[in-house]
């Protein structure tokens, strides 16, 4: 059985303000292609396809084009949400769709209940595995805890309990939309860090024949079994030396490994990011070949330059971002407030801004627990779409969780609703 294995679409995102619609498009274009001219039996989508829960109706109308076109030509395709989705909104009508071959897998419940399609080898069952909210999940998994190992591990039970229950041979396919440890992150993937830990170990997709994982953004070989395809557009410039491909997956008889072949993803414009003083940046013959790039320059002037913008996109036309980085010798002390976030979680940018207002005292443990709870409400509410600024980032064009500027972290959002309701230092006191 031939299956190709995509995720990540986040249609209806922008990069930098520049709208992707486009080049999405063409992307949808390329997918159709390619299941129809490599003869694919099966299109697994492993969640994200959209970039926010409410996204823009032009991204709607793309994604109903996509099932269309995919109905049309006769390929099963199974879908699930992912943690920038929201479930129940992408699930609606999956009952009725069901019936054109297009399967929508966003209920937790269903997660042990396959699409079998069948090759000359026998059957092939397809587990459908949405993104998990571990607060939102764990009782009607009956999970151990809230975090993402204990729930996608019950979940993984179920699965195992199910393909023991069919025909001895039975290979078996497993959509999921999680972080797996040893995999490698970039900037513009969505946090979905709870308790401190967000990834889980490969070990939790031991039985299946392939696991067909979404969230990271590059593509990626976790092992022979369990891949990442990654998206199929860069979304951030951390992203600038990834391949964008799909997964070509050919999967034999019971027993043997998948065999995997990269498919490679059209590039509307590379990505460049160049670092040094303007002037060089500005003279350097090297960086011709970037003149034609989506840029981003950091400059590392010790005073800013004059319309720096301006200068640069003289040479690169389509600069996007700057970033002031001055050379400083190593004994400065100071340093951004990016720098100092850099590698910390939302709970522990919380914690070091109660300790900020409150002269250098820390929250005691109550206080650890009362932020950690509004931390994880407001994940919980975000991946279903009701956070209170949802409706005003939707309406304003503005898109949760890019890079570009516009986002709100869970930690900003916990910070947000200081303004309505009971905040940290209102508990302090």
């Amino acid at each position: 059985m031939r299956i190709l294995h995509t995720s990540d679409w986040h249609l209806g995102r922008s990069f930098h303000r520049v709208g992707l619609l486009a080049a999405q498009r063409e992307f949808i274009d390329h997918l159709v292609t390619t299941v129809r001219d490599r003869h694919i039996d099966a299109v697994v989508v492993a969640g994200d396809i959209y970039d926010r829960a409410v996204p823009p109706l032009a991204a709607v109308e793309l994604f109903d084009d996509a099932l269309h076109r995919l109905a049309d030509l006769g390929v099963p395709t199974v879908m699930i949400s992912g943690n920038h989705d929201s479930a129940r909104r992408l699930g609606v009508g999956a009952g009725l769709i069901d019936r054109a071959g297009i399967h929508l897998r966003t209920d937790p419940a269903g997660c042990a209940t396959p699409v079998v399609l069948s090759d000359d080898h026998g059957e092939v069952a397809f587990y459908g595995l949405p993104y998990l909210e571990p607060g939102l999940v764990r009782e009607e998994l009956g999970a151990s805890a809230a975090g993402h190992t204990a729930v996608l591990g019950a979940a993984m039970d179920r699965v195992r309990a199910d393909l023991a229950a069919r025909p001895s041979g039975t290979r078996s396919v497993v959509l999921a939309h999680a972080f797996v440890t040893g995999g490698a992150v970039s900037d513009s993937e969505r946090d979905i860090t709870v308790g401190g830990v967000a990834s889980v170990p490969a070990e939790v997709f031991d039985g299946v024949d392939y696991a067909a994982l979404g969230h990271l953004h590059g593509c990626q070989t976790i092992t022979e079994r369990i891949r990442y395809s990654g998206s199929p557009l860069a979304y951030s410039f951390s992203e600038a030396a990834h391949r964008k491909s799909m997964w070509l997956v050919e999967l034999g008889a019971a027993g043997r490994a998948p065999s995997c072949e990269r498919v490679e993803c059209p590039v509307p414009r590379p990505l460049a990011r160049i670092r040094g003083r303007i002037e060089e940046l500005l003279a350097d013959p090297d960086l011709e070949r970037h003149e034609e790039a989506w840029v981003e320059a950091t400059l590392t002037d010790a005073v800013r330059p004059h319309e720096p913008m301006t200068r640069l996109a003289r040479r690169f036309p389509h600069v996007l971002t700057l970033v002031f980085d001055p050379e400083r010798p190593p004994e400065d002390p100071l340093a951004s407030y990016a720098q100092r976030l850099r590698g910390r979680s939302d709970r522990q940018i919380a914690e070091d801004f109660v300790a900020h207002v409150r002269g250098g005292r820390g929250p005691d443990e109550a206080e650890r627990a009362l932020l950690g709870d509004a931390l994880e409400a407001v994940r919980s509410e975000a991946h279903e779409g009701v956070v209170a600024g949802e409706g005003v980032l939707a309406h304003e064009g503005v898109e949760p969780g890019d890079e570009n500027g516009a986002g709100t972290t869970t930690a900003g959002a916990v910070t947000a609703r200081t303004t309505a309701g009971t905040t940290a230092g209102e508990a302090a006191r």
